[in-house]
């Protein structure tokens, strides 16, 4: 497996580069939901053409890692699942659907995996888990009012690939999360009480933003995830595992 990319997820599925081979994985580009400058997003989008190109010529597979989080699917009143339309409205969630549409309209084998929010040893400051750590050693935290997140295992990530690979599942779209959205407020507890800290709390006044994910079709392709992460505390021990790291 080639791996595009030497940023978190790209180390995070290093593991698996002597797998699979004739694959290529796009692991590089914008990696904020905040982002929104149009630099950013016309170098990814430059990369993926690039790499598809490539993959046409040598007869290789692409999976493109898109969004699961609010940035495409929006607040949800049911679980959002892949095969419904989608209406990003953010500038972010706009540029990774424009970006799948590109890879399922090229002449390649093609997976797209839509991801919530990842955490694991490594991440970049701006990324969820170390952004809060920071925050909450600094003495503040910034919290926007009804604010949830789905965080899901970069371990998982690379079992769910890894299985969908094996079985060479192709021409789909598939939502990798734990399908549990967290309270942002009930995660920074979390940190807090492993930290042995308590920050104070500035809230920025907002709508509720809750995304449900659908991980019905994850689940049916790759029955091992299930009890990965629909387990007991699933969030809880992430905390455990990954707040120490920071």
């Amino acid at each position: 497996m080639e791996i595009v990319g030497n940023g978190f997820v790209a180390r995070g599925l290093a593991s698996l580069a002597s797998r699979h081979p004739r694959v290529t994985v796009l692991a590089a580009g914008v990696s904020s939901t905040q982002a929104a400058g149009k630099t950013e997003f016309d170098r990814e989008a430059e990369l993926v053409t690039e790499v598809l190109g490539r993959c046409r010529r040598q007869g290789a597979a692409v999976v493109f890692l898109s969004t699961a989080s609010q940035a495409m699917y929006g607040s949800t009143d049911v679980p959002a699942a892949e095969h419904r339309p989608v209406f990003p409205e953010s500038p972010y969630g706009k540029h990774k659907y424009a970006l799948e549409r590109r890879v399922m309209d090229f002449p390649v084998s093609w997976l797209v995996l839509r991801l919530s929010h990842l955490v694991g040893d490594g991440q970049r400051a701006h990324q969820l888990l170390p952004n809060l750590i920071q925050q909450i050693r600094s003495g503040t935290v910034r919290l926007r009012q009804g604010a949830h997140r789905d965080l899901i295992d970069i371990a998982d990530l690379r079992c769910a690939l890894d299985h969908l690979l094996e079985k060479e599942i192709t021409g789909e779209v598939v939502n990798v999360a734990s399908g549990q959205p967290n309270r942002v407020e009930h995660i920074v507890q979390g940190i807090e009480d492993r930290l042995g800290i308590t920050a104070r709390r500035l809230v920025i006044p907002g709508p509720p933003a809750r995304t449900v994910v659908s991980t019905e079709k994850l689940c049916s392709l790759v029955p091992q995830i299930y009890s990965r992460i629909s387990r007991d505390r699933y969030a809880e021990s992430l905390l455990d595992r990954y707040v120490p790291c920071y």
